[in-house]
């Protein structure tokens, strides 16, 4: 039974396995691919989630050092530029005072007064040295900004007094020779640091607060005999001048439009373990004086101790005195031992931008998350469908850019000037008509071309010079060029814009050209005619009064030469000289038995002489000048203090143009020689000019006038007028 049975149980037993085997294969594949739908995009969602993350990491980090980097350039152009000013303004003070040195007359009179000034016979003379020295260093302090302008008390030789600030001239054994009014005692550390100065050497002292409480520093230049070959041994003394510079150094560590609360710009010196604030700090709640702020070195993160230690740089992780974290850019100075450092709050740099690159990161993760659940959401949908809307995307776009393409190219053929892009390669990018028909091929032709290969070398050379300089600029620049053709010369204006692509990255150069030939032959037509009109106007006066032949001339000569002196605009600089030339316009109205009598005027003759410059207005009141002519004709009989004709103008209410001829006027005058009178020396003259400034005449006119004489050749000018009458 059992070997019966057994077959049985054995056939039923591997049914049952069989089945159970079966069922147990079936469940294992099912297993199987279930973990296979589950794992595929387990796995694409995990790569997919760790590269987000990593691409949002650096995605934030290269905007936040593209932020950083951006804020690196603004601080640092603002630093460079505050250092181009501070340095001009530390070499300008240098300058005006070498020029004094380079003054023969003052190289001549120094050695003068060290040869005679012990010898009794010859105390006139010296004296007469010292006055001149006196008089120049009044000048030269008034228009370097030495000491008070308008001060006229002088000091005695060696006396001790307190002053704010001048121009002093010593000798090398230390000795006073000549000072500008309200100079300091050369005495204490001043002495001091002048007889520390190497011959032949200028230099800067530091800054100090003077006996007023005010910042002040020192210049030195040597001072060389006349005519030597400017060796140290050579030195005959110093020139010396102490400024107040709270009013003329701190304000150029002010950028102009800076649109930042928190930036300040200081100056800093270096001193043992301590760095020195020299410049005042001002901000809101907030003030320190010049000179009144100093920090250890070994201040953790003190951005000053960063400034003075690396000279030139740019930090972000440093703080400012207030413990306030910074960023900050440090430049030194050539010009003295100082360092100059420009810094804005950290918060107001990149508060903003930290708080926004964290939102930028929560939305970007939150923005993996979604196209993670897109993912599973769509792992069946159909790509064809996406593919043909993109296309269709694409299509609309590229329809929508060649219809504006189009249109900008409507709108810029119907204009009549030259308009082009090239990109950084030099290639056109861009042509409307105007500039085709000047290259001679169509504006598709001209695409993807280089400017050389389609305009030759030579005409593409400006072109690229001055795209070279909007790309530094990153600013548009105007040119106006003057061009030789075969048809003539042109007179072409051109405006270079830099473009920028929408990732701040330089994409071209726009030029937008100008055909201004006509424009500019009509003015300069203008201009001639104007003065063909002026000369013939002048010598009908010079054929009515022989006497004063030449002298409007000589006086316009002057006038220009002044007026440019004082650093006025072309267009001031012409009304000067045209006021000037049309000065005795009204003589003829004069009878001649008038201009020419040898003896004593009558008085109603003399207001008729009075009275011609006025009538030289009223003839030349119709005629259309570019600056005041008429105006400054008018006022050339006003004097400083109100009491001139015919209005009582004062001081600043008369035209400059009015007070340079006032001036001019009267110097031509005296030195020249009358049919009732000879011509004054010209130093008399000018000692007439002194004394009468602040009264009669503009002090300014007057210091203007002096340097032109005396610095700029003037003396032999006017000698060499005189002579060719």
């Amino acid at each position: 039974m059992e070997r019966g049975t057994s077959p049985t149980h054995s056939r039923a037993n591997e049914g049952n396995t069989g089945e159970s085997s079966a069922g147990m294969f079936g469940s294992g594949g099912s297993q199987r691919g279930f973990d296979l739908k589950i794992l595929f995009p387990a796995i694409i969602l995990i790569v997919l989630g760790v590269v987000g993350i990593w691409a949002i990491n650096r995605f934030v980090n290269e905007e936040r050092e593209r932020e950083l980097t951006q804020w690196q350039v603004r601080l640092g152009i603002v630093a460079d530029s505050r250092v181009a000013e501070v340095n001009r303004w530390l070499s300008g003070n240098l300058a005006d005072l070498n020029a004094l040195a380079d003054n023969e007359s003052v190289q001549l009179y120094v050695g003068s007064i060290d040869e005679f000034g012990s010898d009794p016979a010859q105390q006139d003379q010296v004296d007469g040295f010292r006055q001149y020295l006196r008089n120049l260093l009044q000048v030269a302090a008034m228009r370097g900004g030495f000491g008070e302008a308008g001060q006229d008390a002088q000091l005695n030789f060696n006396q001790a007094r307190v002053g704010t600030g001048g121009i002093l001239i010593v000798n090398n054994e230390g000795s006073v020779v000549a000072t500008s009014p309200d100079a300091p005692p050369f005495d204490g550390a001043l002495r001091d640091f002048a007889a520390a100065v190497a011959p032949g050497e200028s230099t800067t002292g530091p800054l100090t607060m003077d006996a007023r409480g005010e910042p002040t520093m020192t210049f030195v230049v040597p001072l060389f005999a006349v005519q030597s070959d400017q060796a140290a041994t050579a030195q005959i003394g110093r020139i010396i001048g102490v400024k107040r510079i709270a009013r003329e150094l701190y304000p150029l560590l002010r950028q102009p439009g800076d649109t930042t609360q928190t930036a300040i710009t200081v100056l800093l010196a270096r001193a043992d373990d301590k760095v020195f604030y020299l410049s005042p700090i001002q901000r809101p709640g907030e003030m320190a004086e010049p000179l009144g702020l100093s920090m250890e070195l070994s201040t953790p993160d003190l951005d000053s101790a960063y400034a003075v230690t690396v000279g030139n740089g740019f930090a972000v992780d440093k703080k400012d005195h207030g413990g306030r974290p910074v960023l900050v850019a440090a430049r030194a100075i050539t010009g003295a031992p100082w360092v100059l450092m420009h810094t804005v709050s950290y918060e107001e740099a990149l508060g903003a931008a930290d708080n926004r690159f964290r939102a930028l990161t929560t939305i970007l993760g939150l923005a993996l998350a979604m196209i993670a659940a897109a993912i599973i959401a769509v792992w069946r949908h159909g790509s064809s469908r996406r593919a043909a809307e993109a296309a269709a995307r694409s299509q609309a776009l590229a329809q929508q850019y060649e219809a504006q393409k189009d249109l900008l190219q409507l709108v810029t053929d119907s204009q009549p000037t030259s308009i082009f892009i090239l990109d950084t390669q030099n290639r056109f990018r861009f042509a409307n008509g105007e500039a085709s028909k000047a290259a001679g091929i169509t504006p598709a032709e001209m695409l993807n071309k280089d400017i050389a290969a389609v305009l030759g070398p030579a005409s593409a050379r400006r072109y690229l010079e001055l795209n070279e300089q909007a790309l530094r600029a990153g600013a548009p620049i105007n040119n106006v060029a003057r061009i030789e053709t075969d048809g003539g010369r042109k007179v072409l204006r051109s405006e270079h814009i830099p473009l920028k692509e929408r990732s701040g990255a330089t994409a071209g150069v726009l030029t937008v050209e100008h055909d201004i030939t006509d424009v500019v032959t009509e003015r300069e037509k203008r201009a001639r005619t104007l003065q063909n009109l002026v000369k013939t106007l002048v010598s009908v006066v010079d054929r009515r009064d022989p006497f004063a032949a030449n002298h409007s001339t000589r006086v316009a000569r002057v006038s220009r030469a002044v007026a440019r002196e004082m650093g006025l605009t072309e267009t001031e600089i012409d009304t000067a000289e045209i006021a000037a030339n049309l000065l005795n316009l009204g003589k003829i109205t004069i009878p001649p038995e008038v201009l020419a009598k040898t003896s004593d005027l009558t008085e109603d003759e003399r207001r008729l002489l009075r009275n011609s410059v006025q009538a030289s207005a009223d003839i030349i009141q119709d005629i259309e000048f570019d600056g005041p002519v008429v105006e400054t004709l008018r006022q050339a009989q006003e004097r400083w203090d109100g009491s001139g004709q015919p209005r009582g103008l004062k001081g600043e209410d008369i035209l400059i143009t009015a007070r340079i001829i006032g001036v001019t006027n009267a110097l031509v005058g005296m030195v020249s020689d009358r049919a009732f009178r000879q011509g004054m020396p010209l130093d008399a003259a000018i000692e007439v000019l002194f004394k009468e400034a602040g009264k009669a005449y503009d002090r300014k006119v007057v210091a203007a006038l002096v340097n032109y004489l005396d610095n700029r050749d003037g003396r032999s000018q006017l000698a060499d007028m005189a002579a060719a009458e």
